[in-house]
């Protein structure tokens, strides 16, 4: 239990609190303390004042199971090394890019209604801004081939579709794809946008985030 609370204890605060929340909400469903119908990301039942299912749909991942491990392992790992690595001492940074891509994510998830939770597109959207911070970084896939950070997203992409065909595994596909299209938008206007401008910066950390992460 000590080993648990210093690990606990020793993530970065972003990645801390996005994983206590997940696994507090995907514990709370799985107690019917509350119901995942309650959460999900309904447009309707949003314009008729549900404004919390904006923010509740981001946090549950699923029944407790192995597809649920994976996810919280995609997400403690990739979320924490952003944290310390890319946004080390730049915490409202990294927040802010969560933000920026939740926001894009609702934007865009009218074009996949069958996406009803958008934690796993989020994650999608680290793992694709890791990969291309970390262009260099060889990589293997269970053993069987070698490549390129950058490619990380489009494996896992790939091996999801090979898992399965029916419709589950297709949103789950959607849910990647909206990941990819977030954290590309995000990358490019952050890392590239500024370079090809000579300098200019269309994204600026808002002071409310600065706020937050003293």
């Amino acid at each position: 239990m000590a080993f648990f609370e210093e690990w606990f204890r020793l993530m970065p605060p972003v990645t801390r609190s996005y994983v206590a929340l997940s696994v507090i909400t995907t514990g709370m469903c799985a107690l019917d303390m509350i119901s995942p119908l309650k959460l999900y990301l309904n447009w309707t039942q949003i314009l008729e004042g549900q404004v919390w299912r904006l923010l509740t749909n981001f946090f549950f991942f699923g029944k407790f199971g192995l597809d649920f491990l994976f996810h919280m392992f995609f997400l403690y790992r990739y979320c924490k090394l952003l944290e310390i690595n890319s946004f080390r001492g730049k915490t409202a940074d990294f927040l802010y890019m969560l933000i920026f891509g939740s926001t894009l994510l609702l934007a865009v998830s009218r074009l996949t209604p069958g996406v009803l939770f958008l934690g796993p597109s989020l994650t999608f959207m680290m793992v694709y801004v890791w990969g291309r911070r970390n262009e260099r970084m060889a990589m293997n896939f269970l053993g069987l081939f070698n490549f390129r950070a950058p490619y990380l997203p489009w494996v896992l992409l790939l091996f999801s579709l090979i898992l399965g065909s029916n419709n589950s595994s297709q949103d789950h596909a959607k849910a990647d794809i909206l990941g990819v299209i977030a954290g590309h938008f995000y990358y490019f206007l952050y890392d590239i946008y500024p370079i090809i401008t000579g300098g200019k910066r269309i994204l600026w950390t808002p002071r409310v985030c600065e706020g937050l992460c003293p």
